[in-house]
């Protein structure tokens, strides 16, 4: 008798005999007792879960002579024909290789005649997410009113591929992925009743290869059996499926505990020698660290049947919670990135080498967590409109300490009415602690000096204390404070060094300042600030009386860029040319250098009838590619009547395919066999040698020819010319550049 395999031998033949799939056994038995029959059904899952079983026993349940029921016999004829695959009612079609409207239109045809001996007739449509929309059109009307004598039963891997025209004429199942233990269950039934030994560990890893699928779990089981000569045993079903032994994992594991570098390395060499899969080897170590990470919190969920189920208690109790879940996180992300790594090895160490690398703070081996130094707390210094004005020209020196003192610089602005903003504006965050400076005075309404800061008040940060304006007085007041400070800050740079003050402290940040095109006329002297009386008790002045006169300059008028010139002006380059483009030289490139040293006489290749020498020959060569340059780059070293010895400097060139295509050309050239062996040595006369010091050479001549030239001469005597290096290039006999 012909051997029948196990997932076709064992292929259930009624619900009570189906796994995994309760959900769908319970309805269709309700539906079957209750004679409430839709007449399409929508079977959905992954490959291997039962959808065309369910539909067979579902044929049968309909068929049985025993009449509509959830318990088929399986003993009359219709079940034994519907088993055996050969009952006339009952039509199996794949729509992957039966995909067209001409193939669903036949189907529908026969659909309205009777059946031939059977209670209804049953439409099984196998992958039915492979059919063209037109086969979907054609069934629509027939799938929303069928004769009452026919059954769909629509089965696809895809259903998001499926119209919902379709979708809404059916009733849906969604047949779930086998969990692993009930295939394991499921597996050792089977090989109890089949009289094969095996071991459990071995049913778990067909399981987890399974994926959710009884039908490969059989599959792999009938493999395992011929591998282990009508046996089932880890070890085989490890070689099989190439999986890892568990004991790599728990070996790895120990020498992270102990941070075991060395010991680490020479594990993952090993799991190398053999071959094993360094992703497969992640996937388990995440999962056997999730095992521990359970048994720490559940250590009921430790089974004592696992045969690892021991060093994982010991795991649980060794690793503190923070470790295994730092190596949960990096095994996961390790094996995401294995795709990026060189090769699998190196990502796969480098992974190993974070778990040692990385450990939690305070964790078993003493790791403590580095982070980058943290920055200083921000620290409010002075207000906006002050701070916005230095940052576009210079930041103000920060104190750290007590500075020395230093002579103050008081610059009067020129005579415009503006007011101090009577509102602090918000803080600019720097980090330095600063010192509180004093509360600032109220200015006069109508004229004022802004007075620059000193080294003591650089150290103030605090904005000045609230004075109750009203918010459009404020923000007026910010935007003349900030274009005063902005042209008296410029004014003082433009003043001699000896004038300014030292800065006592680090700058916050550097900011490039544009030189000015016209130096000052004279140096700002220091001018005592000027101060009045603030107008009113309280210092608010109404908006409407606040507004700038007509003749108010814009906040930067005074800056050097907008003044007009005086006098006294003198320009900034006078010592220089006007532009300095005209002057700026490209960068030269490198002249070629000719390798005077003489070259070593030539091998002559008179014993080949060839008249000339080896690097003419070699460029006459019909030869392409990367035999080409074996030719162009060789030397000859040795010649005789039958063969020819050449050397290059590249190991490439040695390559036998190379080689061949040499001695192809040169027997079509000379008309006879040639053996040619290459080396790998120091060459110089090379037909590449020999062409570089020729183009060389001829460099070398134009430069020399356009130096001599009387019209270059002139141009260099006459108007200072200059001939720029690296752009003569000579040209060849046909006219084109020759690089």
């Amino acid at each position: 008798m012909t051997y029948q395999v196990l997932a076709r031998k064992w292929r259930p033949k009624s619900f009570e005999s189906l796994v995994g799939q309760e959900h769908v056994v319970r309805a269709l038995t309700h539906a079957l007792d209750g004679g409430r029959l839709h007449h399409a059904y929508l079977f959905t899952g992954t490959r291997g879960v039962g959808k065309t079983t369910l539909s067979r026993i579902f044929a049968k349940a309909l068929n049985c002579e025993t009449g509509v029921t959830s318990k088929p016999c399986g003993v009359c004829r219709a079940c034994r024909e519907i088993d055996e695959g050969r009952f006339v009612d009952y039509v199996e079609m794949d729509a992957a290789s039966n995909r067209g409207v001409d193939e669903m239109a036949a189907l529908l045809e026969r659909a309205v005649y009777a059946p031939v001996d059977a209670r209804f007739k049953v439409y099984m449509i196998d992958e039915v997410h492979m059919l063209t929309n037109h086969a979907f059109n054609a069934m629509l009307k027939t799938l929303e009113e069928p004769p009452p004598h026919v059954k769909f039963i629509l089965a696809t891997t895809d259903p998001q591929k499926i119209p919902v025209t379709v979708l809404s004429r059916c009733l849906q199942f969604n047949l779930k992925q086998m969990p692993a233990g009930h295939i394991v269950s499921h597996l050792e039934s089977i090989l109890q009743q089949e009289s094969i030994p095996f071991e459990s560990q071995a049913l778990r890893l067909l399981s987890r290869a399974a994926d959710g699928s009884m039908r490969d779990a059989l599959s792999l089981t009938d493999q395992a059996i011929a591998y282990s000569a009508n046996q089932v045993t880890e070890e085989a079903v490890r070689g099989m499926l190439g999986a890892l032994d568990q004991s790599y994992l728990i070996r790895l594991i120990d020498a992270l505990a102990e941070s075991d570098g060395p010991g680490v390395l020479a594990i993952a060499d090993e799991m190398a020698l053999r071959s094993l899969s360094f992703s497969t080897a992640l996937q388990d170590l995440a999962s056997l660290l999730h095992r521990i990470a359970w048994g720490q919190f559940a250590p009921s969920s430790v089974l004592d049947e696992w045969p690892e189920a021991a060093d994982i208690r010991r795991f649980a109790e060794a690793l503190s919670a923070e470790q295994v879940q730092l190596f949960y996180q990096i095994a996961t992300v390790g094996r995401g990135e294995l795709g990026l790594a060189p090769d699998e090895y190196a990502g796969f160490t480098m992974t190993l080498l974070r778990m040692l690398a990385f450990e939690p703070a305070g964790g078993p081996g003493g790791g403590v967590a580095v982070s980058a130094p943290a920055s200083a707390k921000p620290v409010r210094t002075a207000a906006l409109a002050g701070a916005m004005a230095e940052r576009t020209i210079a930041p103000a020196p920060v104190a750290k300490a007590s500075p020395p003192p230093a002579e103050p610089v008081v610059v009067k602005a020129k005579e415009t009415p503006a007011i101090e903003s009577a509102k602090p504006a918000p803080p600019i965050e720097t980090s330095e602690p600063v010192v509180p400076a004093k509360p600032a005075p109220v200015p006069s309404a109508a004229r004022q000096t802004v007075e620059e800061a000193t080294p003591q008040a650089a150290r103030a940060s605090e904005p000045a204390t609230s004075r109750g304006a009203s918010g459009a007085s404020a923000a007026l007041d910010v935007l003349r404070s900030a274009g005063m400070r902005l042209s008296s800050d410029r004014s003082a740079r433009g003043a001699p060094a000896a004038a300014a003050p030292k800065p006592v402290a680090k700058p916050a940040a550097q900011v490039p300042v544009p030189t000015p095109r016209r130096a000052p006329a004279a140096p700002a002297a220091p001018v005592a600030a000027e101060s009045k009386p603030a107008a009113g008790k309280s210092g608010v002045v109404p908006p409407w009386e606040d507004m700038p006169p007509d003749d108010y300059p814009p906040a930067g008028s005074d800056d050097e860029y907008f003044m007009p010139p005086d006098d006294g002006f003198v320009p900034a380059f006078d010592s220089g040319p006007d532009d300095m483009r005209f002057n700026a030289e490209p960068v030269a490139k490198p002249a070629p250098v000719i390798d005077m040293t003489p070259l070593p006489p030539a091998v002559p290749l008179d014993a080949l009838g060839v008249s000339v020498e080896w690097p003419a020959l070699a460029v006459d060569l019909p030869l392409k590619g990367v035999a080409y340059q074996l030719a162009f780059n060789s030397e000859l070293t040795a010649c005789d009547a039958s063969s020819v010895t050449l050397a290059v400097a590249v190991q490439m060139y040695t390559d036998v395919s190379h080689v061949t295509k040499l001695k192809t050309a040169l027997a079509e050239k000379l008309g006879r066999a040639i053996e040619v062996s290459v080396s790998v040595a120091p060459v110089r006369r090379t037909a590449a040698a020999l062409d570089a010091a020729d183009r060389a050479r001829r460099q070398q001549e134009a430069e020399q020819e356009i130096k001599q030239d009387p019209f270059v001469q002139s141009l260099i005597r006459d108007f200072g010319a200059s001939i720029v290096q690296g752009s003569i290039k000579p040209i060849s006999a046909s006219g084109a550049n020759p690089s």
